[in-house]
């Protein structure tokens, strides 16, 4: 297990288991769109080969490197800056040292609205290029855009497509990997009373040709102390969509029964867990299942996965 889940124990019984521009606002966006053929994210792509010209390298920051959108800004000598660098460099142009001012470069805005740009995921397999100021908003919905690491126990920075991070979770993270539909979890802590200690875990399952993490955790809930195990696709949300999972804890004659919808990894872990989308077992109810003198957490998680035809 990776660092931070030595808190607690677990043992597996498995079943076989941008700018700030406002891109509405550019009037020639709508007419360059009607020659494009629709994309997935049905924001007017093209497939083909962008158009080269030395323009574009005019449209690059001299200071961030980035594709400048408007305001684009420029010097008394001509030099042009993105309004972020603008404020980064107190004022001053990085290339002159002249105070910048208030100088708009309109030329450069207007020359940028004929431009078509590929999406910044080309070497990744999008092959659609875009009018200059439709490219951002593309790219925030591009479904070849990577994924963040959905581990949750350190600030991972990691990204990347899904074969690159089930191997890192397996090989960095030390996570658990199994494979099948339905899984039985014991989680064992010594000392259930220390929730602000790393008390999570991560689980990755492999079932249905996808991958899943199955995440358990203590945190407080406002003042309540609470334990949560929720589901995530390792995938984007209209596959999610596609499947369901159930979660059941009990014992001493009761039970908790959960049933929903896993969520994408496009949602953060902290975005799921806040949204409270999982399995809730307050700490008293989770020690009562535990048995005995309710001194060791010992809860019995089981669980199974399955598609919607």
């Amino acid at each position: 297990m990776a660092p931070g889940g030595s808190a607690c124990k677990e043992v597996l019984e498995s079943r076989q288991t941008f700018s700030d521009y406002d891109t509405a606002k550019v009037k020639s966006e709508s007419n360059s769109n009607s020659t494009h053929k629709k994309t997935s994210s049905g924001l007017g792509g093209k497939y083909g080969i962008n158009s080269k010209s030395s323009v574009h390298a005019l449209l690059e920051c001299p200071v961030c490197k980035n594709l400048m959108y408007p305001p684009i800004h420029q010097c008394p000598n001509g030099h042009t800056l993105c309004s972020k660098c603008k404020i980064g460099m107190h004022n001053r142009c990085p290339t002159c040292h002249y105070d910048l001012g208030n100088i708009r470069c309109l030329a450069l805005e207007k020359v940028a609205e004929s431009l078509e740009i590929p999406c910044r995921y080309q070497n990744v397999g999008c092959p659609d290029i875009f009018p200059y100021y439709s490219k951002l908003k593309h790219e925030q919905n591009c479904r070849f855009r990577p994924y963040n690491c959905p581990y949750a126990g350190s600030e991972c920075s990691v990204v990347g497509d899904i074969p690159t991070l089930v191997a890192h979770l397996k090989d960095d993270h030390r996570v658990d990997m199994h494979i099948g539909s339905s899984f039985n979890h014991r989680y064992v802590k010594s000392n259930p009373h220390e929730v602000e200690n790393a008390t999570w875990m991560l689980t990755v399952f492999h079932c249905f040709g996808r991958h899943f993490c199955l995440h358990f955790e203590a945190f407080q809930l406002g003042m309540a102390p609470v334990y949560m195990a929720f589901l995530r696709f390792m995938g984007d949300d209209n596959e999610a969509k596609k499947f369901n999972y159930s979660l059941e804890v009990g014992a001493n004659g009761r039970k908790l029964i959960w049933q929903g919808i896993p969520r994408s990894i496009r949602d953060s872990h902290r975005k799921v867990r806040d949204s409270q989308d999982g399995l809730i077992i307050q700490r008293n109810l989770a020690l009562y299942f535990s048995g005995g003198d309710r001194q060791e957490l010992k809860l019995r998680i089981t669980g199974r996965i399955w598609k919607e035809d």
